[in-house]
């Protein structure tokens, strides 16, 4: 058990009401809420998909937060941070831009239902930008709790590459697990894309031709703790969290339900 947990840092694919209402927006939003009500310091991150109407919902570029690149399958990518409030709340969003990547109406397919052949791409950008903006905002979060897919690459990410910078010296890293993308195909292509600074083949344990099933394991495998988002999971892949030396929390309906999750996550904070 670490050091009591004061400060959470959300990184959500999803957050309400910037995009429609799903389940994994829903708790994007209300979760941070019910955190902060347990007197912790929070932050959220989410991509900044092209369905998110700027005026509408009040973002503006943080100029000072902007303007890196970040080189994603040797190609140079602009970095550019907006934030926005959720006023109701009290709540900063602090949203990952790139035209190449988030400007396309569509989150993660296509209008065809397709799924976007650059999501892995996507993955790397978000995941690299998220953690180069907590060390710019000079933040260290105790807890970063990840939800969502495009959040699933943080993990190995924080221990392999940023665990040395005293912003994440002591962070912990939670993942909700969610059954979102589990049969999609990233493509061969995909475990030379991830690798940057020192990581190693070896450090990524992918098959060829990796699915949404496959990057979630590699998520948990790099977490401190790991929850279970979703009933439709598969056993497989709970089965494979509960087979490693991490805690794991099971989906509670009841509590999702009627909203004492926030109560039951805070405490399972505390335990990490």
């Amino acid at each position: 058990m670490g050091n009591p947990v004061k400060r959470v840092l959300f990184v959500n694919s999803e957050i309400m009401p910037f995009v429609p209402e799903t389940p994994i927006s829903k708790v994007g939003r209300y979760l941070p809420q019910g955190i902060q009500e347990q007197k912790k310091e929070i932050r959220s991150f989410m991509p900044r998909y092209g369905c998110i109407n700027d005026r509408k919902n009040q973002l503006h570029e943080v100029i000072r937060l902007s303007g890196m690149n970040i080189i994603v399958g040797d190609v140079d990518r602009q970095l550019v941070i907006k934030v926005a409030s959720v006023a109701a709340a009290r709540l900063q969003v602090y949203f990952i831009d790139n035209e190449d990547y988030f400007r396309r109406k569509q989150m993660t397919y296509d209008t065809d239902g397709k799924f976007f052949e650059d999501n892995g791409q996507r993955a790397v950008f978000f995941a690299r930008g998220v953690l180069e903006t907590v060390k710019k905002l000079r933040w260290a979060p105790d807890v970063i709790h990840c939800q969502g897919w495009i959040t699933n690459l943080i993990p190995l990410y924080l221990k392999k590459v940023y665990k040395a910078d005293p912003i994440f010296a002591d962070s912990r890293i939670v993942t909700t697990l969610y059954n979102d993308i589990s049969e999609e195909k990233f493509g061969a292509s995909f475990k030379d894309t991830i690798l940057f600074g020192g990581i190693s083949p070896d450090d990524v344990p992918l098959p060829e031709d990796p699915d949404g099933t496959n990057l979630a394991k590699l998520a948990a495998m790099y977490s401190d703790g790991v929850i279970i988002g979703d009933s439709a999971v598969s056993s497989d892949l709970v089965g494979y969290c509960k087979g490693l030396d991490v805690p794991t929390l099971d989906f509670n309906a009841e509590s999702m339900e009627n909203g004492t999750y926030a109560r039951e996550y805070d405490e399972f904070y505390q335990q990490l």
